[in-house]
């Protein structure tokens, strides 16, 4: 895959010399969601820009650091912040830090993201566990020569999301009176919104959520044999055609901010639940 195996070793090598570490448990956040990294007690921070061959993230809401700290106790390193196929970068580059985590034992990742729902029973401001996904991108980040230290040829996606991570976080949920759904996620290329016609479309081909990240992540994921639990945030409602208005990037990131305290909750619970 392009040396993209040695590449991976001096990122990871940069960022022990950097006081990075080892650990077995990584979040990723996205869009409107930043906040939820204060609740990390830092130990060290490495912006993403000096790490050999990581991409820079262009969202502005994003904080575009690899943070390593500790979360009630338990060492985390944390994604503050993604990167998007509609930001130019090939799929290869914009799952790069996927490759990384693994190379710092990382074995579990939580990761969340922001969507549009096309299922009505999914009201901004709900929490979607996410359960399966749909791919629409023009691009699989596996594409290419397979290099069998990376992974194998033909990974198998019938357990992607882990069922163990996902009963963990319903259980999570009941206990603190969370409302929790479980749905189905649809990755787009964006960055324009969708048209009525294709929110009408993919909610017919069975899609819950709709957005613009996380199935290339987490394709990379399971390629590389790491656990995933995705955990999406309703930000605006997308069906039926009748519900839909015009949406703002700042419109998102406030129904974000509102919801943040509850999936932090979910994140805590979860990355708790792993290290006992």
């Amino acid at each position: 895959m392009d040396n993209i195996f040695d590449r991976v070793q001096e990122a990871k090598q940069f960022i022990i010399q950097q006081n990075g570490y080892t650990c077995k448990q990584a979040i990723v956040l996205g869009t409107g969601l930043g906040n939820l990294a204060e609740q990390i007690v830092v130990e060290h921070s490495i912006p993403y820009a000096v790490i050999p061959h990581f991409p820079t993230s262009t969202v502005e809401s994003h904080l575009g650091k690899l943070l390593f700290g500790k979360l009630d106790g338990v060492p985390v390193i944390v994604l503050a912040g993604r990167f998007h196929y509609y930001e130019g970068y090939s799929m290869r580059a914009l799952t790069f830090p996927i490759r990384v985590l693994k190379s710092l034992d990382v074995d579990v990742i939580y990761m969340s993201n922001v969507s549009g729902s096309v299922n009505p029973n999914f009201q901004p401001g709900s929490l979607v566990l996410v359960r399966d996904h749909i791919n629409t991108h023009p691009e699989n980040p596996l594409r290419g020569i397979n290099d069998e230290r990376l992974g194998p040829r033909f990974p198998d996606m019938l357990q992607t999301y882990d069922k163990a991570l996902r009963d963990s976080a319903i259980k999570i949920a009941k206990q603190s009176d969370i409302q929790l759904y479980e749905g189905v996620y649809l990755s787009l290329q964006g960055p324009n919104l969708e048209t009525p016609a294709e929110y009408h479309y993919y909610h017919t081909i069975g899609a819950d959520l709709i957005g613009m990240s996380t199935v290339p992540e987490v394709i990379v994921a399971r390629h590389a044999g790491i656990r995933v639990c995705v955990i999406s945030v309703v930000s605006n409602l997308c069906y039926p055609i009748s519900a839909i208005t015009e949406t703002t990037i700042d419109e998102v990131i406030a129904i974000a901010n509102l919801a943040e305290p509850k999936l932090t909750t979910l994140i805590r619970g979860l990355v708790t639940a792993q290290h006992d």
